[in-house]
């Protein structure tokens, strides 16, 4: 291999300059089309996440993730389904954030059980068990990529439905006037009627209070805020302050590990356009 690209120093250097010079570029158009049209850049980046992991995997044959995915997809497919149908019926709001929020604790819990195998490992502990420390490794770092791209794919996915929904409800319409108002007793997420006061604990769920005085079941308002990504009051918009809301300390990763899954969308979704787009240069200025 060396004695192949031996004197070639300057156009290794050349499609190093090519590769650093698109990935900049590509960052600061990336960051700018995120400010000026979110929407577009929501769409384009849900559907990059979606598309080519699964294209590696047929490249590949990766059968396991593969499979993972297209059940996976159907699933999710029926919710979105129904969270986009107009009139929205009355459970969907409570069945749609079930699923997004199972799937997002189930990425939450995979993300610990690699992050303790892998330090199990540094320590030495699979030498008890008689087995190389490759292979707990890879085990990991499998568990760590499925828990992180079915994590950030459901939050996509999940506020474009907090939205719909948001909308056919008809509390509040994106330019538009209202088509409804809040009845008191009411949930603003899912439309139902709240069974006890703020003050009362409930026997199956609580009910909450934001700083607006507008009132809810405590998991349609924690979906809206984590699952949906949505930091407003579903009624009348007003900020939520979701260190309030989350006062317990073992909750609180879970607003910091939702943060940390947005930086895995450049991983996935755009950094193989990207080196596609940098092997095209090189491949159209005849370097190799």
């Amino acid at each position: 291999m060396h004695e192949q690209h031996q004197g070639h120093e300057s156009m290794h250097a050349e499609m190093l300059l090519i590769l650093l010079l698109t990935l900049l570029i590509a960052q600061v158009v990336l960051v700018e089309w995120k400010k000026v049209h979110y929407k577009s850049y929501q769409l384009v980046t849900l559907i990059a996440m979606w598309i080519i992991p699964f294209g590696l995997s047929l490249k590949n044959h990766w059968w396991r993730f593969i499979f993972f995915w297209l059940v996976t997809s159907c699933i999710t497919g029926l919710i979105v389904r129904k969270a986009i149908q107009q009139p929205i019926a009355g459970t969907t709001p409570r069945l749609v954030y079930k699923w997004f929020l199972f799937i997002y604790k189930l990425s939450y819990i995979l993300g610990i059980i690699s992050y303790v195998i892998m330090v199990a490992t540094l320590f030495g502990l699979h030498l008890v068990f008689e087995v190389k420390a490759n292979v707990w490794i890879d085990f990991c770092v499998l568990l760590l990529f499925y828990g992180l791209y079915f994590g950030v794919l459901a939050r996509d996915i999940a506020e474009i439905c907090a939205d719909k929904m948001a909308s056919h409800i008809g509390y509040y319409v994106p330019g538009h006037m209202p088509t409804r108002t809040l009845e008191p007793g009411v949930c603003a997420v899912c439309g139902n009627r709240l069974l006890v006061s703020e003050y009362e604990p409930g026997v199956i769920e609580n009910t909450y209070k934001l700083s607006c005085d507008h009132v809810f079941h405590e998991f349609c308002i924690r979906g809206w805020c984590i699952v949906g990504k949505k930091q407003t009051c579903p009624y009348c918009k007003e900020k939520v302050d979701l260190k309030k809301m989350f006062c317990n300390p073992w909750e609180r990763p879970h607003v910091l590990y939702g943060q940390l899954l947005d930086w895995i969308r450049w991983l996935v979704a755009w950094q193989p356009l990207v080196l596609f787009l940098v092997q095209g240069i090189n491949w159209g200025l005849g370097l190799e």
